[in-house]
């Protein structure tokens, strides 16, 4: 299992660096017009579940790594958890500097491929480490 989902971060990873694209991490291509506060709600969990960026290939990996731990349902939420927070706590930081914040968005606007370049190529760390069983080893002195 551990390889067999290493092997799925990896392909992330070259997706990332744009080795190859995979259709389903681009999200959607139809415009979505939210109605109500129900309708707004829905959108934003649909948007942050599928459409952010970052959260295809990651979110992804997150949940390889998650299933493919000898250690049970515990450390798969204990990953999962770390992802979210991961995920969340920019967002909220966005919020409350949003108006501080427009350099540091022209930095990765202007650096948008390396960024990705870095990402892709961490991804391809991560999957080899689990793909060799070494990323399992590593997980188990911490959780």
């Amino acid at each position: 299992m551990n390889i067999v989902c290493g092997i799925a971060v990896i392909l992330f990873g070259l997706s990332y660096l744009g080795v190859f694209r995979l259709g389903f991490l681009r999200g959607m291509k139809k415009a979505y017009k939210a109605e109500n506060a129900v309708s707004a709600f829905v959108f934003g969990v649909v948007y942050a579940v599928c459409l952010t960026p970052c959260t295809g290939a990651f979110l992804g990996s997150a949940l390889m790594m998650a299933s493919s731990g000898g250690a049970g349902a515990l450390k798969g939420a204990v990953l999962l958890l770390l992802y979210s927070l991961g995920l969340g706590i920019p967002f909220f930081a966005g919020i409350l500097f949003i108006d501080s914040l427009s350099g540091a968005f022209a930095f990765i606007k202007k650096h948008y491929r390396v960024i990705n370049a870095v990402c892709g190529a961490f991804l391809i760390a991560v999957g080899l480490l689990m793909a060799f069983g070494i990323f399992d080893r590593f997980m188990r002195l911490f959780l």
